[in-house]
Parts: C-alpha cells; sequence; structure tokens
C-alpha cells in the first residue's frame, strides 16, 4: 500500500504538470488575441475548458466506498487539504465580492477580513484537531456523541442537522447566484439559465466523487483562483506604479486617491448632484409621512399620466408602454409603499453622501455616528470569527486528514493560501478605484467605455451599472455613477483597459470559486440527511451502497432547490453569506467549543443552546431587516441585521450554561470521550 510520502510527492507531481499546462493554456490564449480571436470565443474557451478540468477530475475520482465519499479516505496531505480548504473558504463572496465591499464601504469593508481570517485561529485552537480526534464523518457525528442522553443523541442530531441545512442552503444561494452572474456576462445567455449550467458542473463533481472529487477538484481550483486574482492586480500595480507588487502599489496609490477624494468632496459639480440625491430623499420623507393620502394621491396622478398620454395623437408607442409600466410598478398598497419609498429614501439619502474615504476609521458627521460604525465594525468581526470556526462544510474537512497532528497543520496551510488573496484584495480595490476616479470621472457622456454598456445590459432590471447625466452637463460625475459591488472584480481588466484574455482568467477565477465552495456545501447538505438523518435516525441497517446512493439523490434535490433560490435574485453575494456567519455562531459555535472544554455540557443543555441562539438570531434578523418587513429603527445599540450573532451567541451560551447547570451531568463514557479527544 502506498505510504502518506509517496502519496504526497505523486500529488506534487501531478499538480505541478497541471500548473504547467494552465500557464501554456494562458500564453496560447493571449497569442491568438493578439492574432484576432474574437472575445467570444476566448470566454467560451476559458469557462468551458475549466468546467471539463472539473468535470474530468469528477468522473476519475467517481466511488461509492463510504470513507472514500464522505470524509475522502482520511488520506489528504495537510498542504493538499490547506489549498482544498482554501479553495472552499474563497467563495463568490471572497472573490467576487469582497473587493466591491471594500470599494463601497472603505475602511469599514476591512471586518470582512479580519472577521474570517481570525475565525481560522479559533479553528486551530478550538476546534478543528478534536474533531480530527474523535474521527467520523460529519459535525452532527460529534455532537450526538458528545451530548447522547438517555434515549441517545438523535435530538441533538436532528437540531445539527436542521443548523448545518439552514446554514449551507443561506450560504449555497450566494454561490450559485455567482455562477450565473459570470456565466450570464461571458457567454451572453440569460442569468437564470446560466444558473442551471453552472449547475451542471458542480453536480459533475460532488455527485459522482464526493468528498474524493471534491477535494482533487477543488486544489485545481484552487490554482486557478491564484492566477486568476494575482495576475490582473499584479498588472494594474505595474501599470499605475511601475512596481508590480500590489502591497506595494497600495501603499503608493492610496495617498494619490485621498486627495482626488477631498478635491471631489468639495467640487460643485459633485456638490449639486449630492443635492439632487438630497431633494429626492426629502421627497420620500414627505411621502413617507403622508400616507396614505400620497399613496393615494400618487396612484391617482400615474393613473391620469397614462390617460393623457393616450389622449395624445401624437404620443409614441415608447411612450405609452413607458407610462403604462410607471403604473404597473407603482406600489399596489400603501404597506408596500412604505417599503419602497424607505428603501428609495435610504438609497438617495447613502448617494447623497461625500465619497466614502479608504483610510478614514469609521466616518460620521458626528462623534455618535462615528461611534456606530464603530461598534458595527466590531460586532461584524466578531460574528465572522465565531461563524467561520462553526461553518460545517469547512469543520468536515479536517475529518480527512491523515492524523490530527495533520489537522492542525492543515489549518496553517488553509491561512497561507487564503493570505496570498487577502493581502492583494485591498489594493485590487484601491487600484481599481483610482482608475474609475481618474479615467470615468469628468470623462464624456458621448465616449463612455464599453464595459459600462457590457455589464448595464446583463441585469436591465436590477443595473450592475448605472450612469445617468443628472445636471445635464454632458459630463460624468463620481455621484452620478451607481456600481453594484458585485462586477468590481469580473469588470476590473475592463475597467483597467487590459486585453480581454485576462478578463477570461478572472471569469473563470469567479467561476471556480463559486463552484468549489458550492460543492462543498451541497456535499454538507446532502450528507447531514443521508448519513445522519437516513442512516443515523431512520434505517441503520441500509447497506453502505445504499447510503452513497441516497446522498447523491438528495444533493441532486437541494441543488436544485438552491439554483430555483438564486434565480430569484434575493440578495447581494456578500449580505447573504454574512447572514450564514451569524446562524453558524449562534447555533453550532456554543455546543461545539463548550463540548470540548467544559466536561458539564449536557445535552439538555446543548439543545438550549443551538435553539435560544437560533431564536435569537432569527428574531433579530426579522425584526429589524426591512428586506423582511422588519424596521431599521428597532436595533438595539444600532447593530445592524447582519451581525445579529452578537445576539445569539451570547443567549445561547448563556442558555447552555445555565440548562446544563441545572439538570444531571453527563455519565462517564462521555466525560471518557472528552479526555479522549483532549489527550495530545
Amino acid at each position: 500500500m502506498e505510504s502518506n510520502k509517496e502519496f504526497f510527492w505523486r500529488l506534487t507531481r501531478y499538480y505541478s504538470l497541471y500548473t504547467v499546462g494552465f500557464i501554456a493554456f494562458l500564453c496560447v490564449l493571449a497569442i491568438l488575441e493578439h492574432e484576432g480571436m474574437p472575445r467570444s470565443w476566448i470566454g467560451y474557451l476559458f469557462l468551458f475548458v475549466t468546467i471539463g478540468l472539473y468535470a474530468a477530475i469528477g468522473v476519475v475520482c467517481r466511488t461509492s466506498d463510504v470513507p472514500e465519499y464522505y470524509v475522502a479516505g482520511r488520506r489528504v496531505p495537510p498542504l493538499f487539504n490547506g489549498m482544498a480548504t482554501a479553495a472552499d473558504w474563497i467563495s463568490a463572496a471572497t472573490f467576487i465580492s469582497l473587493a466591491g465591499g471594500l470599494y463601497l464601504q472603505g475602511f469599514d469593508g476591512l471586518a470582512y477580513i479580519l472577521g474570517w481570517t481570525g475565525g481560522y485561529v479559533l479553528v486551530a485552537l478550538l476546534i478543528a484537531p478534536y474533531l480530527r480526534k474523535f474521527g467520523q464523518y460529519t459535525i452532527a457525528d460529534f455532537l450526538a456523541a458528545r451530548y447522547p442522553g438517555k434515549r441517545g443523541g438523535n435530538l441533538i442530531r436532528i437540531l445539527a442537522v436542521a443548523a448545518t441545512i439552514l446554514i449551507s442552503f443561506t450560504y449555497v444561494v450566494a454561490q450559485i447566484y455567482g455562477v450565473g452572474l459570470i456565466t450570464s456576462r461571458f457567454t451572453g445567455i440569460d442569468f437564470s439559465i446560466g444558473i442551471f449550467l453552472g449547475l451542471a458542473s458542480i453536480l459533475v463533481c460532488s455527485f459522482l466523487g464526493g468528498m474524493r472529487a471534491i477535494t482533487w477538484t477543488q486544489v485545481a481550483q484552487y490554482i486557478i483562483i491564484l492566477f486568476a486574482y494575482l495576475i490582473p492586480v499584479v498588472w494594474l500595480s505595474a501599470k499605475h506604479t511601475t512596481v508590480p507588487v500590489p502591497p506595494v502599489a497600495y501603499g503608493a496609490v492610496l495617498p494619490k486617491l485621498n486627495a482626488i477624494e477631498r478635491k471631489l468632496e468639495s467640487d460643485p459639480k459633485e456638490q449639486e448632484i449630492r443635492k439632487i440625491f438630497q431633494e429626492r430623499a426629502d421627497d420620500y420623507e414627505r411621502k413617507l409621512k403622508n400616507l396614505p393620502h400620497s399613496w393615494e394621491e400618487g396612484r391617482v396622478e400615474a393613473q391620469h399620466h397614462i390617460d393623457d398620454v393616450k389622449r395624445n395623437t401624437r404620443a409614441s408607442l415608447a411612450e405609452i408602454k413607458a407610462a403604462s409600466r410607471a403604473l404597473s410598478s407603482y406600489p399596489k398598497s400603501p404597506e408596500e409603499a412604505e417599503r419602497r419609498w424607505s428603501d428609495a429614501r435610504a438609497a438617495n439619502l447613502l448617494r447623497a453622501q461625500a465619497p466614502i474615504s479608504q483610510t478614514e476609521p469609521f466616518p460620521g458627521r458626528d462623534k455618535d455616528s462615528s461611534d456606530i460604525k464603530r461598534n458595527n465594525f466590531l460586532a461584524l468581526v466578531f460574528c465572522l470569527m465565531l461563524g467561520t470556526a462553526a461553518l460545517p462544510h469547512i469543520l468536515m474537512r479536517y475529518y480527512t486528514t491523515p492524523t490530527v497532528s495533520a489537522a492542525r497543520k492543515s489549518v496553517f496551510w488553509t491561512l497561507f493560501f487564503i493570505m496570498l488573496i487577502y493581502l492583494t484584495v485591498p489594493a485590487l480595490t484601491v487600484l481599481v478605484k483610482y482608475d474609475i476616479y481618474t479615467s470615468l470621472v469628468g470623462s464624456s457622456y458621448t465616449h463612455l467605455p464599453d464595459w459600462v454598456y457590457y455589464w448595464a445590459n446583463i441585469d436591465k432590471v436590477n443595473p450592475l451599472v448605472s450612469i445617468s447625466d443628472m445636471n445635464k452637463d454632458g459630463l460624468v460625475q463620481l455621484g452620478e455613477i451607481s456600481l453594484d459591488g458585485d462586477i468590481i472584480v469580473l469588470a476590473m481588466p475592463e475597467i483597467a483597459g487590459l486585453p480581454y484574455f485576462v478578463s477570461g482568467l478572472v471569469a473563470a477565477g469567479g467561476l471556480a470559486a463559486a463552484l468549489s465552495t458550492a460543492d462543498g456545501l451541497l456535499l454538507t447538505i446532502s450528507n447531514a440527511l443521508s448519513h445522519d438523518i437516513y442512516y443515523k435516525v431512520v434505517d441503520p441497517s441500509a447497506s453502505t451502497q445504499k447510503r452513497v446512493t441516497i446522498s447523491k439523490l438528495l444533493l441532486l434535490v437541494v441543488a436544485l432547490l438552491a439554483a430555483y433560490a438564486a434565480s430569484l435574485k434575493p440578495g447581494d453575494i456578500l449580505s447573504m453569506v454574512g447572514a450564514a456567519f451569524s446562524l453558524a455562531g449562534s447555533t453550532l459555535f456554543p455546543a461545539l467549543v463548550l463540548g470540548v472544554f467544559w466536561k458539564r455540557a449536557n445535552q439538555a443543555g446543548a439543545v438550549a443552546g443551538i435553539v435560544c441562539g437560533f431564536l435569537m438570531c432569527v428574531y433579530y434578523m426579522l425584526h429589524t431587516n426591512p428586506t423582511f418587513g422588519g424596521n431599521a429603527a428597532a436595533q438595539w445599540f444600532h447593530i445592524a441585521p447582519i451581525s445579529a450573532g452578537v445576539f445569539g451567541v451570547p443567549v445561547g451560551i448563556a442558555a447552555m450554561v445555565i440548562v446544563s447547570l441545572l439538570t444531571p451531568p453527563p455519565d462517564e463514557a462521555t466525560v471518557a470521550l472528552i479526555d479522549h479527544i483532549r489527550t495530545p
């Protein structure tokens, strides 16, 4: 039988050849573009060659063996497990949306980088080694064994599965949304169709080979992600500073960007645009105060307008259609009007503000508003750290290493490979913003760059790019530009004027990031249902073949449901992912960590902690998020809904401690299990 060392060197040879082949592929495409190959062909080649590669790995690694399907045979070397976990982690939120978040939020966006990387420190110290020492296949396996109760661990297992499904489903919808965004942009197909085409490539790996196929595919995907992120940023760094080192370019460009921001803040034309947005916000405020009369007056006015247009014999068909659309899109009730006008007021107030600084921490009109931003920053970091340490699809990866020591080393390599990307994200943000401020702002509306039209036409209902001449001066002001954060990275090569093959490379990297995470999440959900519910609760006598088959069928069903949810465009990627972290921290973190480090914790306490933490988190999200009918004014200490875990985690821990102390302690077998997993 092949030793671990021989297996490591064989993998090293394979992936070294793969890397050399991928570099050669990039060189060939660069030459073909120079020789006149159409851009559409380059986009198709990038997408379909990489998807074909993932499919080939999935076919080669197909398996029905239970240990191979669930935990890749427990023989993944730490370095390669670190690469696979990094690919699993660098999701659509990181690759596509993180730079966009920094672009739109300035300094505040750094909370994501600090929270996510800090979470892996907690994984290494508090959870990963102990899960690997325990063995088994899922997070619910550990919780069921740690909190057995009088009738076994089925109750805690079912709760853990419910939490896993909810967290992972929220997360996977965001990934599939990213897949649809990329495929629709680079193939020209409809967004919804692009989602289901991307779904097919996800299923090839996870459906055929489970964790075994996903692991080796994710290593290949990480290599593509690394090239796709670093090459354009290095290129952009050389363009603006002549130094092709992104962190160095970041430091050189940042002072220039700050000088431009200060100039734009006092520019009369920019102030004119901001005044227009403030007037619109004030108009919505008046409408909100006069509800329901303002809603009735607006409906009557819209009806009169369409009647006037139809009576006008000189009115064009386009004018009639525009008047009809205005009436059909008008709020159907005062309640709907309140929600929509509140959102519109908030959006206009946001655009009425001066440009957000990339360096000033927690900017605000006064000390109170600055303190609110600081508190939200710290709350988000807290939720992301604890959520990272409790994400089921990440923790499952540490079951795949050969030993406990290898699990610890895997976390180190994971942080290293994530660091290579995260150190580049702030540089990318600053370089792209500097490019837009110096090349697009102040340009003529008659000479807008092609990328503006490309991205504006992807989603005509909610445009990803919108530029309108609000003051009719024929020039583009910063306040007239509206950019969706999700396109900053994908459009970056076009914004910077780089060759089109770089755009194709970035699209392939974004697709790899979304697919790698979606694979892991879908497998986590299907394994929770097939292993923890079907095998452990419903049919303990099921054969290994039947267990794997059930898992594959459930995976297919969950994937289709997630694709359908993503096609409804439920929200921006970063917000959807942020909600998953608060849920993970509130439900699973207390039970996992106290289960390792506090012997007195019992099943009753764990059940109380999971239920109370979940209810607290969900209540706060629904109660304060206008999207779900809540009211932002109801926030506690002005904490945003995305950071609901800052309340859910303490409630979960308190409930778990109190109930555990009020009920009988665990039995001797459970205490022996704790001693076993904590023994070095």
